[in-house]
């Protein structure tokens, strides 16, 4: 199993920037790839951006792509969140998901960490 804890959000204004942070634990060696989800109040969790384990291969939504990057430390077990150039439509509850070798979604989650952005 793998454990996932979020860190770092808080309150922005338009414009700022934040990083936020993933800590994993647990069978890590299984990790093929993590991503970065979303959910504001009233909509559904919608995809941010992933990074491959091994590879550091990044992608990105098309809401974030110019003003996120998703970078991993695999030695710390890390995964971060850049965000610049915050927009009010990008406060939500940013979770983290891991996807282990061998399956097609992402199965373990963490608690997500609140990220509101006002104008």
């Amino acid at each position: 199993q793998v454990q996932l804890v979020e860190s770092g959000g808080g309150l922005v204004q338009a414009g700022d920037s934040l990083r936020v942070s993933c800590a994993a634990s647990g069978r890590t060696s299984n990790i093929n790839a993590m991503g970065w989800f979303r959910q504001a109040p009233g909509k559904e969790r919608e995809f941010v951006a992933l990074i491959t384990w091994s590879g550091g291969r990044p992608d990105y939504a098309d809401s974030v792509k110019g003003r996120f990057s998703i970078s991993r430390d695999n030695a710390k077990n890390m995964v971060y969140l850049q965000m610049n150039r915050l927009k009010p439509e990008d406060t939500a509850v940013y979770y983290c998901a891991a996807q282990l070798t061998s399956e097609r979604r992402y199965g373990y989650w963490g608690q997500g960490t609140q990220v509101t952005v006002s104008s």
